[in-house]
């Protein structure tokens, strides 16, 4: 940011001793660092709580059945992609296959500068208009799948958690992997008796790395739901609860009739979804950080 503050400067001082034929130079350093501006500006509201952690996303394919989990699968598609244009790592902690196409759930683990600040912007569920792929009568089909962002939180006295209150069951890893990969009992599943809140991890080697990051995702839910219980009436962690279906999209994507993508609370869109589906979001994600901000 400082550097452009010395750049504005810069041009105010050759400004001062230029004739009128430099204007269309000058004009087109300045359309310059308005871009540059605008593609800083929002980073600024990045002052939450938990703005600079590292996080946790997962996302799951809701109404829509063999539908909704292909959209999942392209929506997981979609972040990895934004992630790899940010410069931040993404590691997948947990899957589960649909029973004919994409995915039911996946949960990442995400690394990188202001990755939950950014990435909180996207929690909610998101729309996708298409002609189905798997219906031999080209019928317009609506899909809904959901997001859920979680900091990544260290020990903290605030959240304590006895382990008396804790159910862990161990099962096989599936898919790609080491040479423990079904052949060891290395995944972890584990269940918070009191609340309900259910955890997995299943693609570390170990049953302890496995167990540490479900441990580190459990810490992020309980903590969720003590911020939402004390702050009942104020904007909490995570928003309102939301369930992936109709009437609780904050963005909808539609590939036919029309290309467009719409963000619901911004009311930011855009004709390029095939520049969406590949990570471009940084438009939505910079517009609702100024909304929230507003």
């Amino acid at each position: 940011m400082s550097e452009l503050a010395g750049d504005i400067q810069d041009i105010i001082a050759i400004a001062k001793i230029s004739s009128e034929s430099d204007l269309p130079e000058l004009q087109s350093q300045m359309d310059a660092l308005d871009q540059r501006w605008r593609a800083q500006e929002a980073q600024l509201y990045l002052g939450g709580e938990f703005d600079s952690f590292n996080c946790y996303m997962t996302i799951s394919g809701g109404a829509g059945g063999t539908e909704a989990q292909d959209w999942a699968a392209m929506l997981v598609r979609m972040y990895l992609r934004y992630c790899e244009r940010k410069g931040w790592k993404a590691d997948l902690l947990e899957k589960t296959d649909g029973q004919e196409a994409g995915i039911k759930t996946a949960t990442f683990h995400i690394v990188g500068e202001m990755a939950y600040g950014n990435l909180k912007c996207e929690k909610g569920t998101h729309r996708l208009v298409r002609i189905s792929p798997f219906g031999a009568k080209g019928l317009r089909q609506t899909s809904f799948a959901l997001v859920e962002v979680l900091p990544e939180i260290a020990e903290t006295k605030e959240i304590e958690i006895n382990p008396n209150e804790l159910r862990i069951d161990t099962f096989r890893s599936g898919g790609a992997g080491g040479q423990n990969v079904n052949k060891v009992e290395s995944a972890i599943r584990i269940t918070h008796v009191p609340s309900g809140i259910v955890v997995a991890c299943q693609t570390e080697r170990s049953q302890l790395q496995n167990r540490a990051q479900a441990m580190s995702i459990l810490r992020a839910k309980l903590l969720e739901k003590k911020r939402k219980e004390e702050l009942s009436q104020k904007k909490d962690l995570k928003g309102s609860t939301q369930s992936a279906d109709f009437g609780q999209q904050i963005r909808s994507y539609v590939l036919h009739p029309y290309q467009m993508v719409k963000d619901l609370r911004s009311n930011v869109e855009t004709g390029n979804t095939a520049g969406v589906l590949d990570g471009d979001i940084q438009m939505f994600i910079d517009a609702e950080l100024k909304r929230e901000a507003a």
